[in-house]
Protein backbone atom coordinates (compact mmCIF):
# COMPACT_ATOMS: atom_id res chain seq x y z
CA UNK A 1 0.00 0.00 0.00
CA UNK A 2 1.70 3.38 -0.79
CA UNK A 3 1.64 5.24 2.42
CA UNK A 4 2.31 8.61 0.18
CA UNK A 5 5.33 9.37 2.70
CA UNK A 6 7.17 10.77 -0.42
CA UNK A 7 4.69 13.20 -1.09
CA UNK A 8 5.01 15.14 2.19
CA UNK A 9 2.97 18.34 2.32
CA UNK A 10 4.61 20.98 4.11
CA UNK A 11 3.19 23.70 6.50
CA UNK A 12 3.25 26.23 3.53
CA UNK A 13 1.69 23.55 1.36
CA UNK A 14 -0.79 23.28 3.45
CA UNK A 15 -1.80 26.74 3.73
CA UNK A 16 -2.54 27.04 0.23
CA UNK A 17 -4.69 23.79 0.36
CA UNK A 18 -7.09 25.23 2.80
CA UNK A 19 -6.43 28.67 1.84
CA UNK A 20 -8.36 27.06 -1.44
CA UNK A 21 -11.27 26.34 0.59
CA UNK A 22 -11.52 29.73 2.34
CA UNK A 23 -9.61 30.00 5.10
CA UNK A 24 -7.67 32.80 6.02
CA UNK A 25 -4.14 31.44 7.24
CA UNK A 26 -0.85 33.31 8.10
CA UNK A 27 2.29 31.84 8.02
CA UNK A 28 5.01 33.39 9.99
CA UNK A 29 8.23 33.15 9.70
CA UNK A 30 8.34 30.71 6.36
CA UNK A 31 11.02 28.32 6.37
CA UNK A 32 12.41 30.13 9.77
CA UNK A 33 12.90 28.50 13.31
CA UNK A 34 9.62 30.02 13.90
CA UNK A 35 7.91 29.11 11.58
CA UNK A 36 4.10 28.58 12.40
CA UNK A 37 0.24 28.28 11.21
CA UNK A 38 -2.10 31.03 12.51
CA UNK A 39 -5.89 32.33 11.88
CA UNK A 40 -4.79 35.63 10.43
CA UNK A 41 -5.59 38.28 12.27
CA UNK A 42 -6.98 36.56 14.92
CA UNK A 43 -5.92 36.77 19.17
CA UNK A 44 -7.17 34.43 21.36
CA UNK A 45 -6.80 35.36 25.71
CA UNK A 46 -9.08 34.10 28.90
CA UNK A 47 -11.85 36.20 29.83
CA UNK A 48 -9.83 37.41 32.79
CA UNK A 49 -7.22 38.66 30.68
CA UNK A 50 -9.52 40.58 28.47
CA UNK A 51 -9.48 44.38 29.31
CA UNK A 52 -5.33 44.85 29.07
CA UNK A 53 -5.77 43.63 25.47
CA UNK A 54 -8.80 45.92 24.68
CA UNK A 55 -7.19 48.64 26.08
CA UNK A 56 -4.00 48.41 23.92
CA UNK A 57 -5.06 47.41 20.51
CA UNK A 58 -8.67 48.59 20.67
CA UNK A 59 -8.32 50.91 17.47
CA UNK A 60 -7.25 47.68 15.57
CA UNK A 61 -9.78 45.53 16.99
CA UNK A 62 -13.01 44.87 14.68
CA UNK A 63 -15.03 42.49 16.93
CA UNK A 64 -14.69 39.87 20.30
CA UNK A 65 -16.71 36.55 20.39
CA UNK A 66 -17.04 34.80 23.98
CA UNK A 67 -17.23 31.29 24.69
CA UNK A 68 -17.35 30.02 28.25
CA UNK A 69 -14.42 32.35 29.27
CA UNK A 70 -12.55 32.18 26.12
CA UNK A 71 -12.14 35.57 23.96
CA UNK A 72 -11.60 35.28 20.14
CA UNK A 73 -10.08 38.79 18.98
CA UNK A 74 -10.51 39.62 15.36
CA UNK A 75 -8.32 42.21 14.04
CA UNK A 76 -8.64 44.79 11.20
CA UNK A 77 -6.70 45.93 8.70
CA UNK A 78 -3.09 45.48 8.32
CA UNK A 79 -2.53 44.69 11.71
CA UNK A 80 -3.99 41.24 10.70
CA UNK A 81 -0.88 40.43 9.56
CA UNK A 82 1.02 41.08 12.62
CA UNK A 83 -0.96 38.84 15.21
CA UNK A 84 1.74 37.12 16.31
CA UNK A 85 3.68 40.02 16.75
CA UNK A 86 1.07 41.90 18.77
CA UNK A 87 0.67 38.80 21.00
CA UNK A 88 4.38 39.11 20.99
CA UNK A 89 3.71 42.30 22.78
CA UNK A 90 1.29 41.80 25.71
CA UNK A 91 0.76 39.03 28.51
CA UNK A 92 -2.27 36.55 28.17
CA UNK A 93 -2.93 37.06 25.24
CA UNK A 94 -1.37 34.56 21.92
CA UNK A 95 -2.31 34.14 18.06
CA UNK A 96 -4.60 31.57 17.10
CA UNK A 97 -2.70 28.75 16.18
CA UNK A 98 -3.84 26.43 13.83
CA UNK A 99 -3.32 22.44 14.95
CA UNK A 100 -2.41 20.27 11.87
CA UNK A 101 -4.79 16.76 11.73
CA UNK A 102 -1.37 14.30 12.56
CA UNK A 103 -2.34 11.91 8.86
CA UNK A 104 -3.11 14.89 6.58
CA UNK A 105 0.37 14.66 4.96
CA UNK A 106 0.71 10.99 4.44
CA UNK A 107 -2.50 9.87 2.23
CA UNK A 108 -5.47 8.45 2.63
CA UNK A 109 -6.97 5.77 4.22
CA UNK A 110 -7.24 2.32 2.07
CA UNK A 111 -10.85 1.27 2.36
CA UNK A 112 -12.01 -2.22 2.43
CA UNK A 113 -14.87 -4.00 2.07
CA UNK A 114 -16.82 -1.51 -0.07
CA UNK A 115 -16.49 -0.28 -3.46
CA UNK A 116 -15.86 -1.72 -6.84
CA UNK A 117 -12.28 -1.53 -6.07
CA UNK A 118 -11.74 -2.14 -2.76
CA UNK A 119 -8.87 -4.09 -1.85
CA UNK A 120 -9.24 -7.64 -0.43
CA UNK A 121 -8.15 -7.77 3.19
CA UNK A 122 -9.38 -10.62 5.81
CA UNK A 123 -12.11 -9.62 8.25
CA UNK A 124 -11.45 -7.02 10.63
CA UNK A 125 -12.98 -8.60 14.21
CA UNK A 126 -15.46 -6.40 15.65
CA UNK A 127 -14.33 -5.47 19.81
CA UNK A 128 -15.35 -7.63 21.89
CA UNK A 129 -18.61 -6.34 23.32
CA UNK A 130 -17.74 -5.83 27.74
CA UNK A 131 -19.12 -3.42 30.06
CA UNK A 132 -16.25 -2.48 32.98
CA UNK A 133 -17.84 -1.64 36.00
CA UNK A 134 -17.02 0.96 37.19
CA UNK A 135 -16.44 2.47 33.54
CA UNK A 136 -13.52 3.89 32.30
CA UNK A 137 -14.91 6.84 30.06
CA UNK A 138 -12.18 8.37 27.57
CA UNK A 139 -12.79 11.35 25.49
CA UNK A 140 -11.37 11.41 21.96
CA UNK A 141 -11.08 15.24 20.32
CA UNK A 142 -11.35 14.44 16.65
CA UNK A 143 -13.80 14.92 13.58
CA UNK A 144 -16.75 12.97 15.28
CA UNK A 145 -17.66 9.17 15.56
CA UNK A 146 -20.27 7.68 13.34
CA UNK A 147 -22.51 5.24 14.09
CA UNK A 148 -20.86 2.19 12.60
CA UNK A 149 -21.86 -1.63 13.44
CA UNK A 150 -18.94 -1.58 15.58
CA UNK A 151 -20.15 1.54 18.16
CA UNK A 152 -24.05 2.04 17.62
CA UNK A 153 -25.31 -1.02 19.67
CA UNK A 154 -23.55 -0.20 22.82
CA UNK A 155 -25.01 1.13 25.53
CA UNK A 156 -23.17 4.33 25.84
CA UNK A 157 -22.95 5.31 22.09
CA UNK A 158 -24.08 9.12 20.96
CA UNK A 159 -23.11 9.34 17.45
CA UNK A 160 -20.97 13.01 16.66
CA UNK A 161 -21.49 12.07 12.40
CA UNK A 162 -18.77 13.06 10.88
CA UNK A 163 -18.51 15.98 8.19
CA UNK A 164 -17.49 13.93 5.22
CA UNK A 165 -17.65 16.80 2.06
CA UNK A 166 -17.11 19.70 3.83
CA UNK A 167 -16.20 21.82 0.71
CA UNK A 168 -18.73 20.79 -0.92
CA UNK A 169 -16.94 18.51 -4.02
CA UNK A 170 -18.81 15.69 -4.38
CA UNK A 171 -15.97 13.82 -3.15
CA UNK A 172 -14.57 12.67 0.47
CA UNK A 173 -12.21 15.17 2.56
CA UNK A 174 -9.06 13.66 3.23
CA UNK A 175 -9.37 13.81 6.99
CA UNK A 176 -13.21 12.79 7.22
CA UNK A 177 -13.73 9.59 9.19
CA UNK A 178 -10.30 10.16 11.06
CA UNK A 179 -12.70 10.24 14.90
CA UNK A 180 -14.49 7.19 13.54
CA UNK A 181 -10.82 5.39 12.87
CA UNK A 182 -9.59 6.69 16.10
CA UNK A 183 -12.18 5.28 17.94
CA UNK A 184 -12.23 2.39 16.46
CA UNK A 185 -8.59 1.64 17.41
CA UNK A 186 -8.89 2.59 21.02
CA UNK A 187 -11.92 0.19 21.00
CA UNK A 188 -9.76 -2.78 19.92
CA UNK A 189 -7.71 -2.22 22.64
CA UNK A 190 -9.77 -1.09 25.46
CA UNK A 191 -13.31 -2.96 24.47
CA UNK A 192 -14.82 -2.32 27.63
CA UNK A 193 -14.02 1.80 27.95
CA UNK A 194 -16.85 4.30 27.25
CA UNK A 195 -16.03 6.56 24.27
CA UNK A 196 -17.07 10.19 24.59
CA UNK A 197 -16.29 11.50 20.92
CA UNK A 198 -15.94 15.40 20.78
CA UNK A 199 -15.77 17.87 17.38
CA UNK A 200 -13.01 19.64 17.07
CA UNK A 201 -10.76 18.96 14.44
CA UNK A 202 -12.27 19.90 10.45
CA UNK A 203 -12.95 17.00 7.61
CA UNK A 204 -9.62 19.22 5.65
CA UNK A 205 -7.33 18.37 8.01
CA UNK A 206 -6.80 21.42 10.64
CA UNK A 207 -8.11 23.10 13.88
CA UNK A 208 -7.03 25.71 16.18
CA UNK A 209 -6.49 26.54 20.15
CA UNK A 210 -9.54 28.41 20.51
CA UNK A 211 -11.55 25.05 18.97
CA UNK A 212 -9.67 22.49 20.84
CA UNK A 213 -10.04 24.98 24.31
CA UNK A 214 -13.91 24.97 23.56
CA UNK A 215 -13.93 21.12 22.90
CA UNK A 216 -12.21 20.26 25.88
CA UNK A 217 -14.39 22.63 28.43
CA UNK A 218 -17.61 21.09 26.12
CA UNK A 219 -15.97 17.53 26.96
CA UNK A 220 -15.77 18.33 30.92
CA UNK A 221 -19.34 19.97 31.23
CA UNK A 222 -20.85 17.02 29.09
CA UNK A 223 -19.62 14.31 31.28
CA UNK A 224 -20.15 16.53 34.52
CA UNK A 225 -23.96 16.79 33.65
CA UNK A 226 -23.72 12.63 33.32
CA UNK A 227 -22.30 12.44 36.53
CA UNK A 228 -19.16 10.93 34.67
CA UNK A 229 -15.29 10.78 35.18
CA UNK A 230 -13.44 11.20 32.53
CA UNK A 231 -10.20 8.73 32.89
CA UNK A 232 -8.28 9.74 29.76
CA UNK A 233 -8.68 12.06 26.70
CA UNK A 234 -7.09 11.53 23.48
CA UNK A 235 -5.43 14.46 21.24
CA UNK A 236 -4.58 13.41 17.83
CA UNK A 237 -3.87 16.90 15.86
CA UNK A 238 -0.98 19.39 17.55
CA UNK A 239 0.63 22.71 16.56
CA UNK A 240 3.98 24.66 16.23
CA UNK A 241 4.53 27.69 17.91
CA UNK A 242 6.87 31.00 16.85
CA UNK A 243 8.43 30.62 20.12
CA UNK A 244 8.50 26.79 20.55
CA UNK A 245 6.32 27.39 23.62
CA UNK A 246 2.82 25.73 24.46
CA UNK A 247 0.16 28.30 23.10
CA UNK A 248 -1.02 30.09 26.69
CA UNK A 249 -4.57 29.03 26.81
CA UNK A 250 -3.93 25.69 25.58
CA UNK A 251 -1.54 24.89 28.59
CA UNK A 252 -3.69 26.36 31.33
CA UNK A 253 -6.72 24.53 29.88
CA UNK A 254 -4.85 21.11 30.21
CA UNK A 255 -3.54 21.95 33.79
CA UNK A 256 -7.36 21.92 34.74
CA UNK A 257 -7.04 18.22 33.71
CA UNK A 258 -4.71 17.25 36.60
CA UNK A 259 -7.02 13.92 37.25
CA UNK A 260 -7.06 12.15 33.99
CA UNK A 261 -4.38 11.25 31.73
CA UNK A 262 -4.08 13.49 28.29
CA UNK A 263 -2.73 11.32 25.90
CA UNK A 264 -1.67 13.47 22.19
CA UNK A 265 0.16 12.30 19.00
CA UNK A 266 3.64 13.41 18.55
CA UNK A 267 2.81 14.39 15.16
CA UNK A 268 3.97 13.53 11.88
CA UNK A 269 6.95 15.69 10.45
CA UNK A 270 10.11 13.69 11.16
CA UNK A 271 11.14 16.28 13.50
CA UNK A 272 12.25 17.18 16.90
CA UNK A 273 11.10 20.56 17.13
CA UNK A 274 8.22 20.24 19.79
CA UNK A 275 4.46 19.59 18.68
CA UNK A 276 2.28 21.18 21.19
CA UNK A 277 0.18 19.75 23.05
CA UNK A 278 2.07 16.40 22.86
CA UNK A 279 5.43 18.26 24.43
CA UNK A 280 3.73 19.49 27.66
CA UNK A 281 5.66 17.47 30.57
CA UNK A 282 1.56 16.85 31.96
CA UNK A 283 0.98 15.39 28.83
CA UNK A 284 1.53 11.90 27.29
CA UNK A 285 3.27 12.45 23.61
CA UNK A 286 3.21 9.41 21.74
CA UNK A 287 5.82 8.58 18.81
CA UNK A 288 4.67 6.13 15.71
CA UNK A 289 6.45 2.78 15.03
CA UNK A 290 6.41 0.25 12.30
CA UNK A 291 5.94 -3.61 12.25
CA UNK A 292 9.89 -3.69 13.23
CA UNK A 293 9.48 -1.63 16.34
CA UNK A 294 11.65 0.99 14.69
CA UNK A 295 10.46 4.51 15.01
CA UNK A 296 8.55 5.32 11.88
CA UNK A 297 10.28 7.56 9.35
CA UNK A 298 7.00 10.33 9.67
CA UNK A 299 6.93 10.48 13.43
CA UNK A 300 8.50 12.86 15.52
CA UNK A 301 10.77 12.29 18.18
CA UNK A 302 12.95 14.08 20.73
CA UNK A 303 13.42 14.20 24.21
CA UNK A 304 9.59 15.08 24.81
CA UNK A 305 8.08 12.59 23.39
CA UNK A 306 6.82 9.76 26.29
CA UNK A 307 5.60 6.59 24.81
CA UNK A 308 5.42 5.17 21.46
CA UNK A 309 3.08 2.77 19.38
CA UNK A 310 2.66 0.94 16.23
CA UNK A 311 1.37 3.43 13.39
CA UNK A 312 1.96 2.37 9.91
CA UNK A 313 -0.75 0.19 8.20
CA UNK A 314 -3.10 0.10 11.35
CA UNK A 315 -6.24 -1.64 10.10
CA UNK A 316 -9.70 0.40 12.42
CA UNK A 317 -13.57 0.75 11.37
CA UNK A 318 -14.14 3.61 8.78
CA UNK A 319 -16.83 5.25 7.43
CA UNK A 320 -16.80 6.44 3.05
CA UNK A 321 -19.19 8.85 1.35
CA UNK A 322 -21.13 7.17 -1.34
CA UNK A 323 -22.11 8.80 -5.03
CA UNK A 324 -25.64 9.67 -4.01
CA UNK A 325 -24.29 11.50 -0.84
CA UNK A 326 -25.21 8.57 1.58
CA UNK A 327 -22.51 6.87 3.81
CA UNK A 328 -21.46 3.08 4.14
CA UNK A 329 -19.66 1.31 6.68
CA UNK A 330 -16.37 -0.78 6.56
CA UNK A 331 -12.85 -1.01 7.67
CA UNK A 332 -9.78 0.89 6.32
CA UNK A 333 -5.70 0.96 6.78
CA UNK A 334 -3.85 4.78 7.50
CA UNK A 335 -0.81 5.41 8.60
CA UNK A 336 0.13 8.36 11.70
CA UNK A 337 0.89 8.88 15.12
CA UNK A 338 -2.58 9.84 15.47
CA UNK A 339 -3.42 6.17 15.43
CA UNK A 340 -0.40 5.14 17.50
CA UNK A 341 -1.73 7.84 20.46
CA UNK A 342 -5.22 5.97 21.15
CA UNK A 343 -3.44 2.63 21.67
CA UNK A 344 -1.38 3.93 24.64
CA UNK A 345 -4.61 5.74 25.50
CA UNK A 346 -6.12 2.39 25.50
CA UNK A 347 -3.37 0.52 27.80
CA UNK A 348 -4.34 3.63 30.15
CA UNK A 349 -7.57 3.29 30.64
CA UNK A 350 -7.15 -0.36 30.90
CA UNK A 351 -4.73 -0.01 33.57
CA UNK A 352 -7.52 2.72 35.28
CA UNK A 353 -9.83 -0.19 35.10
CA UNK A 354 -7.68 -3.12 36.79
CA UNK A 355 -7.45 -0.24 39.83
CA UNK A 356 -4.35 0.92 39.17
CA UNK A 357 -3.88 4.75 40.13
CA UNK A 358 -3.15 6.94 37.72
CA UNK A 359 0.49 7.50 38.57
CA UNK A 360 0.47 3.52 38.38
CA UNK A 361 -1.30 3.79 35.16
CA UNK A 362 1.54 6.25 33.66
CA UNK A 363 4.71 4.24 34.38
CA UNK A 364 3.07 0.76 33.24
CA UNK A 365 2.13 3.04 29.84
CA UNK A 366 5.83 3.60 29.70
CA UNK A 367 7.41 0.28 30.18
CA UNK A 368 4.74 -1.39 28.08
CA UNK A 369 5.61 1.44 25.03
CA UNK A 370 8.61 2.48 25.22
CA UNK A 371 10.27 5.39 23.30
CA UNK A 372 13.83 5.18 21.60
CA UNK A 373 15.23 6.97 19.60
Amino acid sequence: MDQGWGNQLGIGELRQLWAAHGHDLLLHDPGGSGECLVRRGELIASATALDPVLDRFRRWIDGVQHDDGLARVRLRGPERDRCVEMARETAGVAANHVHFGCPVMYGTPVMYGTGADARAAPPVPEPLAVRWDPPVVVGVLDTGCDPHPWFRDRPWFEAVPEVLDADGDAGQDRQAGHGTFVSGVLLQHAPGAVVRAQRVLSSLGFTDDYAVVAGLRSLRSAAAARGERIGVVVLTAGCHTADDECPPVLREELDRWSDAVVVAAAGNQARSRPFWPAALPSVVGVAAVGGDGALAGFSNFGPWVDAAAPGVGVTSCFVRLTGDGGRTFGYASWSGTSFAAPQVAAAVATALHEGRTREEALDLVRDRHPFER
